[in-house]
């Protein structure tokens, strides 16, 4: 059986977040960032964090291809 997951308020904030390969994504503002994730910073609603995403990941190619290429 799965557990049903209640939608989040489309008002929740959100913050951004990024690892030790440069690779970003949005956490839920009100809970302990996941191991291995740092916060930038960026905060918002989920809309608004996608768009920060959007503007500062121009190179999805993870640091360390990057780094030994």
């Amino acid at each position: 059986m799965r557990a049903s997951v209640a939608p989040r308020p489309a008002g929740d904030q959100y913050v951004v977040v990024v690892n030790h390969e440069e690779q970003y994504s949005v956490w839920f503002a009100d809970r302990e960032l996941p191991a291995g994730w740092t916060a930038t910073g960026a905060q918002g609603t989920r809309q608004e964090c996608l768009d920060h995403i959007e503007q500062v990941w121009t190179d999805l190619t993870p640091r360390s291809v990057r780094a030994s290429r």
